[in-house]
């Protein structure tokens, strides 16, 4: 059920995703309230899932994930037990950093984040192409970003 959001909830929400580690009392003077009810606002999107989480945004190359790619992966029968089949085995692969049931040329599109091609082979070869009810995948090597944008336009 879709949330109701005045103009405030939207500012706040735009604030905390450009910076979820700002305080609140910062929050607060930003958004034009005192900090009560700004905590009070928060906590209310927290607890209807609006908020589902924070994070830290890690720079992959700076801790030596250096290949991204993404890959479209069709099932052998686009049907519920192969689907359920396919989640639950993709879920456990941390290098697996997106999974997307998708409509159109695959079923699923996934991005993947490697330390490197022979990482990434491995990979593969191993663990995705082993999924019993995996088809075809088809890889694309990210070769530069230059939109990685975790904001989401609040309507």
């Amino acid at each position: 059920m879709k949330v109701k959001l005045d103009a405030i909830d939207r500012k706040i929400l735009g604030i905390l995703q450009a910076n979820s580690n700002i305080t609140n009392a910062l929050l607060a003077h930003e958004i034009g309230l005192s900090p009560a009810p700004t905590l009070e606002r928060v906590k209310k999107l927290e607890n209807q899932n609006v908020i589902r989480s924070y994070h830290a945004v890690v720079d992959a190359a700076q801790v030596g994930l250096g290949v991204s790619t993404f890959v479209m992966v069709s099932l052998k029968g686009h049907n519920k037990d192969n689907i359920d089949k396919f989640m639950k085995v993709i879920s456990k692969i941390e290098e697996v950093i997106e999974c997307h049931h998708v409509l159109g040329q695959a079923d699923f599109i996934l991005k993947i984040i490697c330390t490197d091609i022979p990482a990434y082979q491995n990979l593969m070869l191993e663990k995705v192409s082993n999924i019993e009810v995996v088809d075809t995948l088809q890889s694309m090597v990210i070769l530069s970003t230059f939109k990685d944008s975790k904001v989401i336009p609040i309507p």
